[in-house]
């Protein structure tokens, strides 16, 4: 067997998760968002069709589209030096298929973290909607059995802060409006 290159919590809290993917709607759901979220795409397309109905704030949607495009790259960045395998579950096969094989942090959470600062950060209705989304994203990945906890919440900090890091940047043509 493969030596880990986790925790002994990392592995119990993932397969206690993947566990709950023997359910057939939770692992059917956990197949959604997983796929919905490769390579970023449910949260790229979400800031894109957000940027062509509201045009007071397209400027602003654009550029948290490009915040999230920002950290799903960084976290590639990171795979390519950190290179931690995917989990292997002895008694569980992974839900889904990876683009990659490097875990470590999870692109999934990174891209739906750095959706959830952004976006929320536009309108009170992204606030409300898209971290529950996120969450639900971050934990379909475990559930899916391709990322450790760890992956996961590496991926949001990192999200997390690529959006922080450029909120006055996404929001300087929105401010500029309401002087």
């Amino acid at each position: 067997m493969q030596k880990s290159s986790c925790t002994d919590a990392d592995q119990r809290l993932l397969a206690a998760l993947r566990d709950c993917g023997t359910d057939p709607r939770v692992a059917a759901a956990a197949r959604a968002l997983s796929r919905a979220g490769e390579h970023a795409a449910l949260w790229l397309a979400a800031g894109l069709a957000a940027a062509a109905v509201d045009r007071d704030r397209r400027g602003s949607w654009l550029r948290g589209t490009a915040l999230v495009a920002a950290a799903h790259l960084a976290s590639m960045g990171v795979k390519r030096v950190v290179r931690r395998p995917r989990p292997q579950l002895p008694a569980a096969e992974p839900l889904v298929r990876t683009a990659g094989r490097h875990s470590f942090p999870s692109s999934h959470a990174s891209s739906a973290a750095a959706a959830a600062v952004a976006y929320g950060a536009l309108r009170p209705a992204g606030a409300r909607l898209v971290p529950p989304l996120a969450a639900a994203m971050c934990v379909s990945r475990m559930v899916a059995g391709v990322h450790y906890p760890s992956d996961i919440a590496a991926g949001a900090l990192l999200g997390g802060v690529t959006a922080r890091a450029g909120a006055a940047w996404m929001r300087e043509p929105l401010e500029r409006g309401r002087r």
